[in-house]
């Protein structure tokens, strides 16, 4: 019997180098594997006899191996030729480049055959079929046909781990005895009219129908919501039973005061935010609050509040943002606003060698390197967590256990990155949420236009002449990684060829991830100050780097981001009161793509372009720019209000007397690790 959560492995004929090739594909213990789902299913079905096929048919044939042979053609093409016959006619096969086919078929057996017929040399054959053995009528042995025959499944693949493949090794632990047991309850199975996790499997991999296929897959969206939703459910439960933390005095006098004192005007939306997390911060039960803000909505500024809030009731904040370079820029920040002379605000990152010690601070900001501390803080009232999808939910709790003492911090965690509320209800459901809405500078515009590469000169003689700090990102660092993606912008070869063309009288910088801590410290400073005006990077810069007097941006291959990233990567632009300006270029001339990316032409909000990127590409964009930390769906479409929701009572429903179904608890406990970006 195999056990369903040992390593990969243990199946038969995976060895070191598949084992690999699956991690790519996520594929990491046997029940991964059953559950790596067909995307599609190619339908064989339609059995046809030799004499009735026809050119452009998509058929399958069940017929005997006459003859085969490897043959060079007069102009040295390697084509492998083989006859097959059935009781209505014969016909040939053609493969081309695969010589070794030939070892692999034996003459005078029975194959099952399906594929596209084509024409060679002016005769109907198939070319480069599915084959597969066939029981015949002198056999006594019958042969399920898995490649052939019928609905084959089509699976999301990798280099080196074809569906072929894949489809073997699913078969084999179908069939195989494995310790896969039931988990979800009989009266919900019973309820929603969904077979056994058994048969279910079997119908997703090898359905007998379309049908059958459509009703099954709806098993497995909906037990993924349910286990999503639950443990949304178990978190809530969890951060309910810590009753015991710091229950903040208001300080009213003082918190108006200092926010009197600002030279600036808070938002409608930052005053509505700040009561919701002050009312938060008064209770005994730990805060656990999620501050949704478009770039340039001001989220610090109300962390800033919230930590002096902290200070005045003499407990220590710990900050926590996701690259050096925020960590940096917001303890300049906080430094300005108040004033260093005042409260001691410290720096923790990695590249740091001597650590501060917990009596030195009052605000401790730092990257995840927080996280490898030895030291166990003392006295924590509050812990942010900036740019929250960067974070995963067990890297949150390890930061509150960092701080573990006799009362539990409150929890404030904030993100720039635009969530629909599909997505809110399945991973932020155990968080308060307050959104900013408003922009402190009413006036605040950045003009978008998707540039035809035929424009791209006169797009960058306007830069030219505007003369004013610019931004141009490209996706990938250097050309090297883009050996199977043409047209796609590197930043190092762009960096080289701007500095040397167009802007050679300018002075050019260059940004990426890869570079030292150091290095790309010293290159934001000099673009704040001037003695950069180009500033080539990778999407680095989309995380919170802060230059107001930036006012253009470039974004090179925009078709590789989605809506809500690239709106992020215009926010870093127009942040004073000068009109920003955004050119968006293509890598491909896809209609999809241009009609997409025309939509950052007529809208400023984040939420709306993330429900369009949901609608028109899936929620992988959303994933994509949170994909740390969360759950990827594999089968249910965040779009199905309905089945979400309904998901969503039931979670909530069986949780209520999750101990009664042992088998369903366990489930919540077998998640995969979740991991922090550390750009």
């Amino acid at each position: 019997m195999l056990e369903v959560n040992s390593p990969i492995s243990v199946v038969p004929k995976i060895g070191p180098k598949y084992q690999t090739l699956l991690e790519k594909l996520e594929i990491y213990k046997v029940e991964d594997l059953l559950y790596h789902f067909p995307f599609r299913y190619q339908d064989y079905t339609n059995v046809k006899n030799i004499q009735d096929i026809k050119d452009g048919d998509i058929v399958t044939v069940k017929a005997v191996l006459g003859t085969i042979q490897n043959i060079f053609t007069k102009n040295r093409k390697r084509i492998t030729k083989a006859k097959v016959i059935d009781h209505t006619g014969e016909l040939d096969i053609i493969w081309f480049n695969q010589h070794y086919i030939k070892n692999t078929l034996n003459v005078g057996s029975t194959y099952s055959i399906s594929g596209k017929v084509g024409t060679f040399d002016r005769k109907i054959c198939f070319i480069s079929p599915e084959m597969e053995p066939s029981s015949d009528a002198f056999s006594s042995e019958t042969i399920e046909n898995i490649h052939t025959g019928r609905l084959v499944p089509i699976y999301p693949e990798t280099y080196g781990i074809s569906s072929k493949w894949l489809r073997s090794k699913i078969k084999f632990l179908l069939d195989y005895e494995t310790d896969l047991e039931e988990f979800l309850p009989k009266e919900l199975l019973d309820e929603k009219n969904f077979k056994n996790i058994g048969e279910s499997l079997q119908e997703i991999h090898f359905p007998d129908s379309v049908e059958l296929a459509k009703k099954v897959r709806e098993r497995f969206a909906f037990e993924e919501f349910f286990i999503e939703l639950l443990n949304v459910e178990k978190r809530k439960h969890e951060w309910s039973i810590k009753s015991n933390s710091h229950a903040f005095k208001p300080f009213e006098n003082e918190i108006q005061k200092f926010i009197d004192s600002l030279p600036f005007r808070l938002t409608t939306s930052q005053i509505g935010a700040l009561s919701e997390i002050i009312n938060d911060l008064k209770k005994s039960t730990p805060m656990n609050r999620l501050l949704e803000g478009d770039v340039g909505t001001g989220k610090t500024i109300v962390a800033i509040i919230a930590s002096y809030l902290a200070f005045l009731n003499g407990k220590k904040v710990l900050y926590m943002a996701p690259t050096e370079i925020l960590a940096r820029q917001h303890k300049e920040t906080f430094e300005n606003i108040l004033g260093s002379s005042y409260m001691k605000i410290e720096l923790e990152t990695g590249a740091k060698k001597e650590k501060v010690k917990d009596k030195e601070w009052d605000i401790l900001i730092g990257t995840h390197a927080i996280l490898f501390t030895e030291n166990k803080y003392k006295d924590i009232g509050l812990i942010i967590i900036d740019e929250q999808h960067r974070f995963g939910v067990e890297q949150r709790g390890k930061i509150v256990e960092l701080a573990k003492g006799k009362y539990t911090p409150h929890l404030l965690t904030m993100t720039a990155t635009p969530i629909p509320r599909t997505l809110a209800l399945t991973l932020y459901g155990d968080l308060s949420i307050s959104v900013l809405k408003d922009f402190p500078f009413e006036q605040r515009k950045v003009s978008t236009k998707v540039i035809p590469e035929k424009n791209r000169e006169t797009a960058y003689q306007w830069i030219k002449v505007k003369n004013e700090p610019t931004f141009i990102v490209c996706p990938l660092i250097g050309v090297s990684e883009s050996i199977s993606l043409e047209n796609v912008k590197a930043a190092q070869e762009e960096y080289e060829i701007l500095s040397k063309g167009i802007f050679k009288n300018k002075k050019v910088g260059l940004l990426h991830g890869r570079m030292k801590s150091k290095e790309k410290e010293d290159v934001i400073q000099k673009f704040k100050n001037g003695e950069i005006e180009v500033l080539v990077s990778t999407p680095v810069i989309e995380v919170g780097i802060d230059v107001p007097d930036a006012t253009i941006m470039v974004i090179e291959s925009a078709e590789r981001y989605g809506l809500a990233s690239l709106h992020q990567l215009r926010g870093r632009v127009g942040r004073s009161k000068k009109e920003g300006f955004c050119f968006v270029f293509m890598s491909d001339n896809s209609r999809n793509s241009y009609s997409r990316l025309k939509y950052l032409e007529k809208l400023n909000s984040g939420i709306e372009l993330a429900e369009i990127d949901l609608k028109m590409r899936g929620q992988g964009d959303i994933f994509g720019s949170m994909q740390h930390g969360f759950k990827k769906l594999k089968v249910a479409n965040v779009n199905d209000l309905g089945m979400l929701e309904d998901a969503k009572v039931h979670a909530q429903k069986y949780f209520s007397k999750i101990d009664k179904y042992p088998k369903l608890l366990s489930k919540l406990t077998q998640r995969k690790g979740e991991y922090i970006s550390s750009n």
